[in-house]
């Protein structure tokens, strides 16, 4: 059957989109920023959680996101002091963009209706029923406030509603299993069930239909920011699309909102550019994830950032809130070591290197400067065309 002439219009605008040229941002120092996913995103409730689910026979820890649970006020003040530990060039210390989800699933609330269907609660409102974390939301703020945290959208829920409620009401195996993990207050265990999707992607559905409405996206940013809003005192800035699925809908409904900067994969050596809403898109450089398992040697990641930095790029680390946790299986141990070791390099090689978040970035391309508290540095931005099919794939 031939797709509609809608969606050919839109494959051929996409192709060719990648042929003109765009104008990429570089720098003239070298520039790293750190981004994390998934904070604020319930998963195993704890020991608890992990001995429920091994009673109704889901045998865990064949893969560490079994093991995902949700951070801790001690997760994150040892990460703040973590990173106020590291300085740049202006004494400046590193500081992690955290992408928030703004709600959970109300487990309480669906369990009342045999769990048939779903029903949100916004961070606004606390955690979960059974979900206990002394000190969380005020330990988000305080290293805010310290200037070490710097919260940014990730969205309303990681997973597509669209998806789960197409199986729930087919029932079978997978509704099972999405009840079973609901009634242990567990949303979901993603590796286990990729058919969930992410937001604003049901990867279920015909290639050219995966994403959601244009409508549909805006009205879920739309629901996301305010909370977001609500919770943090701010717009947001900064936003990653759960699992990097965005598409012009996105990025046309995050600029209505006030997202200045989009956040995207990584795979190759993108150089910082605007889109046509002022969206500035910065791609990720490496991946930093010890909680998987990586060998991560210090001096490896080092040539990495050299690669980039030698290009005028800036040095993006990606890693996700599950290296952090330590509640059930501490992964926070091990990568506060590796990236001590790795940060540690950094500052040694490059001593005139800058610590920046995106909202810094942002304002360096737009005006040549950005706020550091009373610290200032100089960083010369240039600007060359290139085209995203020219771009190098690493």
């Amino acid at each position: 059957m031939a797709p509609p002439p809608m969606s050919l219009a839109r494959k051929i605008w996409n192709r060719s989109r990648n042929l003109l040229p765009v104008q990429g941002f570089f720098f003239d120092r070298p520039l790293v920023l750190l981004q994390s996913d998934d904070w604020g995103r319930v998963g195993l409730r704890d020991r608890e959680g992990f001995d429920a689910l091994g009673s109704a026979g889901l045998s865990l820890g064949e893969h560490p996101y079994d093991l995902y649970t949700l951070e801790t006020a001690e997760d994150l003040s040892a990460l703040s002091q973590f990173l106020k530990r590291h300085r740049d060039a202006t004494g400046r210390p590193a500081c992690l963009g955290m992408n928030f989800l703004t709600a959970n699933l109300d487990f309480a609330r669906m369990a009342d209706e045999d769990f048939r269907q779903i029903h949100l609660r916004p961070i606004t409102e606390g955690l979960p029923d059974h979900w206990q974390r002394p000190g969380l939301f005020e330990a988000y703020r305080e290293g805010i406030d310290a200037g070490v945290f710097y919260p940014a959208l990730h969205g309303s829920t990681h997973f597509c509603r669209k998806a789960i409620e197409r199986q729930l009401a087919a029932g079978g195996e997978r509704a099972a299993l999405l009840r079973t993990l609901w009634k242990a207050g567990t949303p979901y265990i993603h590796w286990r069930m990729p058919w969930i999707g992410y937001e604003y992607w049901d990867p279920e559905l015909p290639a050219d239909e995966r994403f959601l409405s244009a409508d549909v996206q805006a009205s879920l940013i739309g629901s996301a920011v305010g909370i977001f809003a609500k919770f943090f005192a701010t717009l947001p800035r900064s936003a990653c699309a759960p699992g990097y699925r965005a598409n012009r809908d996105t990025h046309r409904a995050w600029a209505q909102h006030g997202v200045r900067v989009a956040q995207n994969g990584t795979g190759t050596f993108t150089p910082p550019h605007l889109d046509d809403f002022g969206i500035l898109h910065l791609y990720r450089s490496m991946d930093f994830e010890p909680a998987l398992g990586e060998e991560l040697a210090a001096n490896a990641c080092l040539r990495k950032a050299g690669e980039y930095f030698a290009k005028g790029l800036p040095f993006v680390v990606s890693m996700h809130s599950i290296n952090f946790h330590s509640s059930v299986k501490d992964f926070r141990s091990r990568t506060l070591t590796l990236l001590d070791e790795f940060l540690s390099a950094l500052e040694t090689k490059y001593p005139d290197f800058l610590y920046l978040h995106d909202g810094d970035l942002s304002d360096l391309v737009q005006s040549g400067a950005y706020a550091a508290e009373s610290r200032s540095a100089q960083v010369a931005v240039s600007k060359r065309r290139f085209t995203r099919n020219s771009v190098v794939q690493r």
